[in-house]
């Protein structure tokens, strides 16, 4: 089973890589470098999850909002 997030950050190492660092609920922290190009993509791929369930997650209606633009 996964385990939930508790809670994370991305520091720039200064060598032009990027710690990331995941916290568990149970307190255990794993620790990943990423360059760039790998922290590019996870954003983009962050940003395609949250599109793709933006109407579920804020109650959008699209009917609803077509008609209240007629």
């Amino acid at each position: 089973m996964a385990k939930g997030l508790s809670t994370f950050s991305v520091t720039a190492d200064g060598k032009g890589d990027y710690l990331i660092s995941i916290e568990d609920e149970d307190g255990e922290t794993t620790e990943f470098t990423a360059s760039y190009e790998q922290l590019d993509l996870i954003s983009e791929s962050i940003d395609d999850a949250l599109d793709d369930d933006e109407e579920d997650a804020l109650g959008v209606d699209e009917e609803a909002d077509e008609e209240s633009e007629a």
